[in-house]
Formats: C-alpha cells, structure tokens, sequence
C-alpha cells in the first residue's frame, strides 16, 4: 500500500476533527448500477444508468485523493452490486489509503478469498444484505434463488477473513410492510455468524411504491428493545427512535451535502443518492472547493423530509447529544468483534 496511507488511528483523529469542523464525513460512492439481483423495492437493475461507463481504478484513485482534502472519512462502496466489478478489491485499496471503506453486497458472489482480500486491502467493514430469516421469503423478494444461503455464508467468510481488530463484518436489513416480526431471528442469524446487526426503514422515494413501507405503530419502540437485549445490534437508538416519525410526518432537518453526499457510478456529485439526477458538478472535471461550495448551497434549500436511510440517520444522529454518546465505541475504538454483552454506555 502507499506509504502515504493513513493509519486507523489517523483516520479516526481526522473523523474526529471533521466533526468538529462540520464537514462531510459519509460519501455514498456508487461504483457500479449493475446488479445480478431483481428486487422488488429497488429499481437500479433496470435503470438506464447500468449501461453507462464506469470510473477505472485510476479515477477512484484520483477521487478519493481529492474527496481527503474536502474532509470526508467513510466511504461507502455500493451499488447496484460492486462485487459484479471484477476489480473491486484494487478499489478498496486505493481509497483505504485516505479513508474507511465500507463495501455493501448482497453476498452472492463472495467467496472465502475475497472476503480475505476486501480485509487485506483495508476495508474497514463489509455489509451483507438479507432481509428476512426464512429463506424462500427472502429469495423471492430479492428475485434470485439461493440468495439467503449465500448470503448467510458471505457473513461467515467475511467473519473469518478479517485481518485487523478494528474490521467489521455487518447483516444490513431493509425494515418493510411484513418482516419487522423477523428483526429478532435476523439479529441472532448475524450474531451466530459473529456479525453486527443494522435495519433501515424502506422509503418509496427509490420507486415510489408505498406498498413496502412499514407502518406499525410500535415500530421504534420494538427495534429499541430488541437493541437493548442484544449487544450485536449496532444501529443507533437515535436513529432507531426516529422510524415512526419517518413514517408519519417525515424527520426533518437533513443534513445532505453538509454531512453526506453522494457519487454516481460516473463521478457525478450530488448532495443525496435520490437527487443524483441534479448533481451540482463532477468529481474529475471541477474543483473540489467549488464543488464543497456548491453542495453547501444547495444544501441550504433543502427541506426534504421523505427519507431515513441509513446514510442519513446514522449520520445525523452524531449531531444529536444522545446519539453521539452512543456512536462512541462504534467509531472511536477497535472493536470489530461483536461483543458478548453490552457494553455500558
């Protein structure tokens, strides 16, 4: 790796300073629209952006060099599904030199070398998709038979491949209208898989179809028990305590292009992945500062309140006292390994 590579410590004295300074800390990076999966609630596969060019190693490179002196920190590699990029292994590596980054796959195309690969290469953290415990529910809603299994193992490679402390291994689910009686199963699914537990809330903003929301109105408080029984449930109770409301009125004050932002598959810009049809400029052809600027800008008239996403709450909820207070071991100490209890807090 380059020798001007940052040290984990290093990053996290600079997240700590962007934080401070208030500046982007998360950048969603969508390095491929491709997908080999069908879902239902997500419309990427069939998008006109699959067929487009996308950027070579050389760009990532270039990118995330200029993305360190904007202040961003974490990085998260997604798609589509970035394992379709056969090159995804030297991606990571060139952003893990001035970053934390976060690879989200559905798990089908993992293997036990690659997972040991995406570590070597400092990947801070991998995160699998699996929406429900039972197998044939999950397979159907994904459009791809065998997805559950497979993703199930991917959590046990990566769980197993991971080189440094520090790494982690994720269960990400997708909360819709018929799997929050599931959560449960899925939390201990990832933990017998010696993986951290994380849900977001389905938005129709991705295809407009209001089918797939959830609409329970005990929803926040069931997600925050289950969070307060077990240790591997990593989402922040800020964030989880917030779902209701995102359902009914919206949760407002976002903080896209201040804390967040977005990167298309082309470099386009933009200050959320649901305005990447209105970017404010592109990462290889302006200037950084400007485009910082310009993000700003927009930002500012920005009264969104249709979404909660994971790249938002979890974000947003570091600017709450509560939610910072409780974000602290996950992103200030080495501890990749799901613990055996909680910790207290």
């Amino acid at each position: 790796m380059d020798r001007r590579a940052l040290s984990s410590t290093q990053k996290k004295i600079r997240l700590l300073r962007e934080y401070v300074g208030r500046h982007p800390m998360w950048v969603a990076w969508q390095v491929t629209y491709r997908c080999n999966f069908r879902c239902g609630f997500c419309g990427y596969w069939h998008d006109e952006q699959g067929k487009q060019p996308e950027q070579t190693v050389e760009q990532f490179e270039y990118g995330a060099r200029q993305m360190a002196r904007l202040g961003s920190v974490f990085v998260s590699l997604a798609g589509g599904e970035p394992l379709l990029r056969d090159d995804i292994v030297a991606l990571v590596e060139v952003i893990a030199r001035w970053h934390l980054p976060f690879v989200t796959t559905n798990g089908y195309l993992m293997t036990p070398e690659l997972a040991r690969e995406l570590y070597e290469a400092g990947a801070w953290g991998v995160s699998v998709s699996i929406d429900y415990a039972n197998a044939e529910q999950h397979d159907r809603r994904r459009g791809m038979k065998g997805a559950f299994d497979r993703a199930v193992r991917a959590l046990e490679y990566l769980a197993k491949g991971r080189k440094y402390a520090w790494q982690r291994v994720n269960l990400m689910s997708v909360l819709m209208h018929d799997n929050l009686d599931q959560m449960e199963e899925l939390i201990k699914i990832a933990r017998g898989c010696g993986a951290y537990f994380m849900v977001q809330p389905y938005s129709a903003m991705k295809t407009g179809d209001e089918r797939f929301v959830c609409r329970d109105p005990q929803v926040s408080e069931k997600l925050l028990e289950l969070r307060g029984r077990y240790p591997n449930m990593l989402s922040n109770p800020y964030f989880l305590s917030q779902f209701r409301n995102a359902v009914t009125q919206g949760v407002g004050g976002c903080m896209a292009g201040r804390a967040f932002y977005n990167i298309d598959s082309l470099g386009n810009v933009s200050i959320c992945v649901e305005r990447r049809s209105v970017p404010v400029g592109n990462l290889y052809e302006d200037n950084i500062v400007l485009l910082y600027r310009k993000m700003r800008e927009e930002a500012k008239g920005n009264t969104c309140k249709s979404c909660w996403y994971n790249c938002r709450g979890e974000l947003e909820s570091l600017y709450h006292p509560y939610g910072l207070f409780r974000s602290l071991p996950t992103y200030f100490f080495d501890r990749g390994q799901v613990p055996e209890e909680m910790p207290v807090w």
